[in-house]
């Protein structure tokens, strides 16, 4: 008798593959590293041969494994929209997100539209702030859900991990403004991670600098690096044509992207659908 392909197995393989860790997978599922381990090994079993190498440092695909994820991708997809088909009509309200600004284009071309198509009666409010002021208002009610920034170090309890990030040092491709004495920065207005980000590593190294541009706009930031005005500090996913990565800088932590609840909407369920399409867009 054939096996038969468990969801929530394929769900933890594509997981795994994703993020390239056993234990960062099993924090973005919710599941012990255990219990994602015994899910690749209930899955092999079922595919009949080894899925993945696996060493101290990182998975990667096995021959066989290729060929799963290749083919289960689309599998995966159709299983979730089958589920908001059945599911989504039914839901009605709103839902308010709150996002960093450099995040906000990014859920409104990719998430929006998957999400309104799948649950047209539910409206979903966008509200914009710096990471610190949005875990604030979760705490305080005032959002329902919000996608924050924080450092890898720092524990956010309930919260779900949508993607880890190494911040980049960025200038203009077209000086070498790194060698500038002071630094020339253009940075977020106060509070801002990133920003705390800069000062500190900077202060650390013991580089001195001066900041030409603080706004609360990403793209206002961005057009000055690009403009040749100052050297910043985004995510890599992030750098535009008009920029180049800065080497021999001040080293920057890892920082972690989470999905965050209020608790009066931990156990809403059009909540839970959208930490999906979350999960979905944002990639570890």
């Amino acid at each position: 008798m054939a096996g038969i392909l468990n969801i929530d197995l394929l769900r933890t393989f594509h997981a795994v593959v994703r993020t390239g860790k056993f234990n960062v997978a099993a924090d973005q599922l919710h599941k012990s590293p255990a219990a994602v381990s015994i899910h690749i090994q209930r899955l092999e079993a079922v595919a009949g041969g080894r899925l993945l190498h696996r060493d101290n440092q990182s998975v990667t695909l096995t021959v066989l494994g290729k060929r799963l994820l290749g083919s289960t991708a689309e599998l995966l997809r159709a299983h979730d929209q089958v589920l908001a088909d059945l599911h989504g009509t039914d839901l009605a309200g709103r839902i308010t997100l709150g996002v960093p600004d450099e995040y906000a284009a990014q859920v409104i071309r990719e998430i929006l539209p998957t999400f309104t198509a799948a649950w047209p009666n539910v409206v979903l409010e966008l509200k914009m702030g710096p990471s610190y002021l949005l875990k604030e208002w979760i705490q305080r009610g005032k959002l329902d859900t919000a996608v924050v920034v924080q450092p890898r170090e720092e524990i956010s309890q309930g919260a779900q991990l949508l993607m880890s990030t190494t911040p980049v040092w960025v200038g203009p491709i077209s000086t070498e403004l790194a060698l500038n004495d002071p630094l020339p920065l253009a940075v977020y207005a106060a509070p801002c991670v990133y920003r705390k980000a800069i000062i500190d590593s900077l202060r650390m190294s013991g580089r001195r600098s001066r900041i030409v541009l603080e706004s609360h706009s990403s793209q206002a930031v961005k057009a000055c690096v690009e403009a040749g005005l100052a050297v910043s500090l985004i995510d890599r996913g992030k750098v535009s044509g008009g920029m180049q990565i800065l080497e021999g800088m001040p080293v920057i932590p890892d920082h972690n992207i989470l999905f965050m609840r209020s608790a009066a909407a931990c156990s809403d369920e059009a909540v839970g659908l959208l930490a999906r399409s979350m999960q979905q867009s944002f990639r570890l």
